[in-house]
């Protein structure tokens, strides 16, 4: 079976009845709503239970039409097409294309989901004419449309079957909160902040397409650049994104748009944080040296705009030197480091989350380069104070303890760095759930750490 459905007991149980339930009337009209963001994870659900159910109960895919997104014309002309069917016999047909779906109108009389919900509210009589198990592929945002616009399709559902993955293809509700602005007179009279699939990232993309057709060059474009390259940064790092590489791009060609029209408008503060942001990207691409001019850039408009003392400039220090410290540039990452710690201490105090991510990164750095008792007392105290101010589970309490078992690792005090990073992967799952790279990267080290003990077997499961 795929692995999303043995690693999550949730996910296994939604597939269970799914089949249980395609099984139970595969040849009589059986309507199922399945739901899932992940397209990828989807299309595995799809081939599994297709395996699954065959020959006894022969499958059939549509996908929906985007000029005339009917699923009854869909299912129709497949009928039209296949004996089988015509016959009456047992299936299950598999009806996707609706994630691909707009939200919004953009000018329009009706957005493609509003025609899609029309199709559906009238589907009923019309549906008589297939007997057999249909499963309708939606996402969560087209779920909670759908709930209030057919409320009639709605009510003749046998069921509802929930697949979880990181994975999505929706903006939140907080995420779309800083430019709600641009918004005003179109499809929103209100956000809700707590809706996490509130808009397809796909229809912001459009949205801005739209208003680059238009002409516009204004500093609401160039919010709309930065905000959207910072979903997508955000994405990635908490793996959400459905294609990393694909997104990756998307990160930076957004927020170079957003670089360019900041320039040409004067627009510096919005300026210094879009460079700090593409800087980012193109580090984690290993573009070392556009990174570190436009970091140097940054740090330079805020010291301009913001003056030596405010914690931007702890900020634009502390990135500098971390890309300093993954080029091995030791002795240029120290200072930086330093006046960043120093800098947070005198404007924050001594208790406050940044001064405990500062003291991490310098006890990196110190590990790096073998100053182990250096990193060790460091490393110690940035857990110390994560504890105290974010509680015992936190993210950043589980990088804490992973920090210091990796360092214990490297000296060979293998006993305590085990213990450190079997807290640190158990809280990762916890709080980040199975898929997550720092659940990954957990698994990785923690099998590292059993091969330098000889431990294959118990590696080897890790590893893989």
């Amino acid at each position: 079976m795929n692995e999303h459905l043995l690693t999550d007991d949730e996910n296994r149980e939604a597939y269970d009845y799914l089949t249980i339930s395609i099984e139970a009337k595969a040849n009589r009209l059986n309507l199922l709503i399945a739901v899932c963001d992940d397209a990828s994870f989807r299309d595995e659900i799809i081939a599994q239970y297709e395996s699954e159910l065959q020959p006894e109960i022969r499958c059939y895919r549509v996908t929906l039409a985007r000029d005339e997104p009917s699923l009854t014309a869909a299912i129709s002309q497949l009928v039209k097409s296949e004996e089988y069917l015509q016959q009456r016999n047992p299936a299950v047909i598999t009806v996707t294309g609706a994630e691909q779906l707009f939200f919004l109108k953009l000018g329009k009389e009706r957005s493609e989901q509003e025609v899609f919900f029309g199709y559906l509210q009238w589907t009923r009589e019309a549906l008589r004419a297939f007997p057999f198990a249909i499963v309708l592929w939606v996402t969560n945002q087209i779920l909670v449309e759908l709930i209030q616009k057919a409320p009639d399709f709605w009510s003749w559902r046998n069921g509802v079957f929930r697949f979880a993955s990181r994975k999505k293809n929706t903006i939140s509700g907080r995420e779309l909160e800083p430019i709600r602005f641009a918004f005003s007179g179109n499809e929103f009279s209100g956000l809700d902040d707590d809706n996490p699939y509130l808009l397809p990232i796909e229809d912001l993309q459009r949205f801005i397409e739209d208003a680059e057709q238009r002409g516009v060059k204004d500093s609401a474009l160039a919010t709309l650049y930065f905000s959207l390259g910072v979903i997508y940064r955000k994405r990635l790092e908490g793996g959400e994104f459905q294609d990393y590489r694909k997104e990756q791009e998307l990160a930076i060609e957004y927020l170079s748009k957003a670089v360019e029209l900041q320039q040409q408008l004067g627009l510096e503060k919005d300026l210094a944080n879009s460079l700090s942001n593409l800087a980012f990207l193109y580090r984690s691409q290993g573009r070392y040296s556009e990174a570190e001019a436009l970091y140097i850039q940054a740090l330079a408009l805020k010291r301009k705009l913001l003056g030596e003392s405010h914690p931007g400039i702890a900020t634009s220090l502390n990135n500098l030197a971390s890309l300093y410290h993954s080029q091995g540039r030791y002795s240029e990452a120290e200072p930086l480091f330093i006046k960043a710690l120093a800098l947070w201490r005198k404007l924050l105090g001594e208790e406050h989350p940044s001064v405990a991510s500062s003291l991490n990164n310098l006890a990196a750095l110190y590990d790096s380069q073998g100053r182990y008792s250096e990193a060790e007392a460091l490393y110690i105290q940035a857990l110390a104070l994560r504890r105290k101010l974010l509680g015992e589970e936190h993210p950043n309490v589980a990088s804490s303890l992973n920090n210091l078992a990796a360092l214990y690792d490297s000296q060979g005090r293998y006993s305590e760095a085990e213990a450190l990073y079997i807290q640190a992967l158990a809280l990762r799952r916890k709080l980040l759930g199975e898929e997550h790279p720092h659940v990954a990267i957990s698994l990785n080290n923690l099998a590292g750490l059993y091969s330098s003990q000889d431990r294959y077997s118990e590696a080897e499961a890790l590893y893989i």
